[in-house]
């Protein structure tokens, strides 16, 4: 899942960016909020969290542009601006959640969570054939076995899965998952399939990560074999 930090203070975008990686999410940093605008127009985004103390505009006017569009993202507004009223205002202009600076960011981390989930129209529970995904818990079962999982592999399958029997090209993984562009150029992906496949596919004989040439990859399991249908053999009778 991708995020936009929208923050001005190097530091707090920063310390915001290294611990929502370490999480397993994409993030985006607009310095302002003209930069902010145009990065919700270019991507979709799954959250976005929004300081209101920008160098150029305010927050809230960031907030109204996003809210303008015709399905936007949930906000989390993170501010120093603390105050009831700022709240009240931050949340009546379709801020979805609002935070004060300073912050925990385990109770940051735990509101990101909740947001996604509430604005994530998929199951949390995810399957293809015997193989499923627990997006709240970030468990992986095959079969009986629990499989463990980086960070950046789990990203993968969640989006494969919530797409599942779809086609996603290199470029639509790099971009959903890494907090960088596709250049053409980068082996990463066919990479951290391979790690994928000797995880979840090279010791059962049903494999579910295919490759689509010419495009990319595709999770979905194997259709079994309709069994065949015979019908009962009547004798004949012998001429009178």
């Amino acid at each position: 899942m991708r995020i936009l930090v929208v923050e001005d203070e190097r530091r707090i975008a920063d310390f915001l960016g290294r611990g929502l990686q370490c999480a397993g999410y994409a993030i985006d940093v607009a310095p302002d909020g003209a930069s902010a605008i145009q990065f919700t127009h270019d991507t979709d985004y799954d959250l976005v969290i929004l300081d209101l103390m920008l160098p150029d505009m305010d927050g809230l006017k960031v907030l109204e542009r996003i809210r303008g569009r015709q399905s936007g993202p949930p906000v989390l507004i993170l501010s120093a601006r603390g105050q009831l009223d700022d709240r009240v205002k931050g949340l009546e202009n379709g801020a979805d959640d609002y935070m004060t600076k300073p912050f925990a960011f385990v109770e940051l981390l735990a509101r990101v969570r909740a947001l996604l989930r509430r604005g994530q129209p998929a199951p949390e529970r995810l399957q293809v054939g015997d193989l499923v995904v627990d997006s709240l818990r970030r468990k992986v079962i095959r079969g009986t076995e629990t499989i463990d999982l980086a960070p950046k592999e789990f990203g993968i399958l969640e989006y494969m899965m919530r797409n599942k029997g779809r086609p996603l090209s290199r470029t639509m993984i790099v971009e959903h998952v890494w907090d960088m562009d596709y250049d053409g150029l980068t082996n990463i992906v066919d990479v951290y399939i391979r790690h994928l496949r000797s995880k979840i596919d090279d010791k059962y004989t049903d494999k579910l990560i295919h490759t689509v040439r010419g495009i990319g990859y595709m999770i979905e399991a194997p259709e079994k074999a309709a069994p065949v249908r015979l019908d009962p053999i009547i004798p004949m009778q012998a001429a009178s």
